[in-house]
C-alpha cells in the first residue's frame, strides 16, 4: 500500500494529492506553487474563502482538486526547522496523520504525498523521511485499504525512501 514514484505530484491520478502548505494557505513557491499553477486560481479562492483563519503547522484542510487529476487537494502545514528543540518532529508527524485522517473522514481511499517540511522549511530531509514512513506505516495498520504514493523528483530523496521502503 506504499508506493514511491519518482513523478511530478501535480500529474497523478489519485483520490488526493498533499500540498506542503504555508499557514495561510495561499499560494506559495516550491510544490506548493506548481500545485497551484496546475489546479488553477480557483484552488487559492477556495481555500481563502472556506479557511480564512488558515492552517495551523501539524494540520491539514481538504479542497477541490480543480484542473489536477487529483480530486482534490489536502493542504498540509508541517512545521519550520528550528534546530529540532522546538517541536518540529511532532508537528511534522502530525502532518502526515492529520492528512490521513482527513483522506478517510472524507471517503477516499488513494493518497499521494511530496516531502513535507523539507524545502524552504528546512527540515533535514533524512528525518523527515524517516517521520513520514513511520507515521503512514502506522496508519496503514489501521486503515488497509488506503494507496499511498511518495512522490520524490530526481534528488537525495528518492534514495532516502527507497531505503526506508525496503525495510
Amino acid at each position: 500500500n506504499m508506493k514511491l514514484r519518482e513523478v511530478d505530484i501535480t500529474t497523478l491520478e489519485v483520490d488526493a494529492i498533499v500540498n506542503a502548505a504555508h499557514e495561510t494557505l495561499h499560494r506559495g513557491g516550491g510544490v506548493c506553487g506548481a500545485i497551484h499553477a496546475a489546479a488553477g486560481p480557483e484552488l487559492e479562492r477556495e481555500c481563502v474563502a472556506k479557511y480564512p483563519e488558515g492552517c495551523e503547522p501539524g494540520d491539514a484542510k481538504i479542497t477541490a482538486g480543480y484542473n489536477l487529476p487529483a480530486k482534490h487537494v489536502i493542504h498540509a502545514v508541517g512545521p519550520r526547522w528550528r534546530g529540532g528543540d522546538a517541536g518540529e518532529e511532532n508537528l511534522l508527524e502530525s502532518a502526515y496523520h492529520r492528512s490521513l485522517e482527513v483522506l478517510v473522514e472524507n471517503g477516499l481511499t488513494s493518497i499521494a504525498f511530496p516531502a513535507i517540511s523539507t524545502g524552504i522549511f528546512g527540515f533535514p530531509a533524512d528525518r523527515a523521511a524517516e517521520i513520514a514512513v513511520d507515521t503512514v506505516k502506522g496508519f496503514l495498520v489501521k486503515h488497509p485499504d488506503i494507496e499511498v504514493t511518495f512522490c520524490c523528483r530526481g534528488d537525495e530523496n528518492l534514495g532516502l525512501y527507497r531505503a526506508l521502503l525496503s525495510k
